[in-house]
Parts: C-alpha cells; structure tokens; sequence
C-alpha cells in the first residue's frame, strides 16, 4: 500500500487519485472552521504560496468528527477562502477515526503515531509526506505550520 493508491474528492465531488501529487511534497491536514485552531489557516497558506513553486502542496480535509465544522465540505472550503484566503485544495467532509475513517487517513495514522497512539485526537493534525509518498513527520493541533518550515525546505 501506498499514498499514492488512494483516492480523495475534492470539495466539489472530483475524485482523483493522490499519484498526481508523486514527486512532490505534501502537508496533509483534517481542518475545521469553527475549532481554536483555524486561524492556523492563514499559516498553512504562507507556507502553501511560499513553496509551491519548488512542489510543496496543502490538502485540506474538512472533518466533523469534534463537532467543529460547518455542514457541508463546499460550505467549509468557502468559508477558508473568504475567512483566511485559502488557495490550497480543499476536499470533502471526511472521517479521520473509526471503522468509518477516510483510507487516506487510516493509512496516514497507520504510518505515524501521535502522541497517544495512532488515532487523531484532534482537528488540525497534520502529516507531512516526502516525495516518494513516505510520511517523514506527524504535527498534533498545538503545532503551528511555521514552526516546522525548515523541515519542509529540507525536503524540498
């Protein structure tokens, strides 16, 4: 198995398969509009706009699964946009534990331990894949996006 077997849809219902992203280097991250954590939004994308040119990509995946996000994936990518000017891709709402966890997010915590074990306790966790699709690092919510820069320039 590998990242890049895996399927996501878009915020619109675009399916797609993540071997598009093959070569670059990813930050993976379950979002919510309405959690303490959103305005590391406006960081996400500083490092998402700063580094895409040398084939650093944001993916956002709405979760409901704290209860802290609004009621549809279209309804949370929109308030990104207007609220924080997120231009990274935002897809659909999706569950990040449990025997109904997106397989991207099964695969991603099966890769990388967080603090408590592999389950996401969490809104905003966020993992960070090389180009070969290897998860190198797993963030929990309290850990700002700037503050791990230098290990995206190294990978990049």
């Amino acid at each position: 198995m590998s990242i890049y077997n895996i399927n996501v849809k878009l915020e619109n219902g675009a399916e797609y398969s993540l071997e598009r992203y093959k070569g670059k280097v990813l930050l993976i991250v379950n979002t919510a509009t309405k959690c303490g954590f959103t305005p590391q939004f406006e960081e996400l994308e500083e490092l998402y706009k700063k580094y895409q040119q040398d084939g650093f990509v944001v993916l956002g995946f709405p979760s409901n699964q704290f209860l802290q996000e609004v009621a549809t994936a279209k309804e949370a990518a929109e308030q990104c946009r207007l609220s924080y000017g997120v231009t990274f891709p935002m897809h659909e709402m999706i569950k990040v534990n449990g025997k109904e966890a997106h397989p991207l997010f099964k695969y991603l915590s099966s890769q990388a331990n967080g603090f408590v074990g592999k389950s996401i306790k969490w809104n905003f966790t966020k993992f960070l894949i090389d180009q070969d699709g290897v998860v190198v690092n797993r963030f929990g919510p309290k850990v700002k996006p700037s503050s791990f820069e230098g290990e995206i320039q190294k990978l990049l």
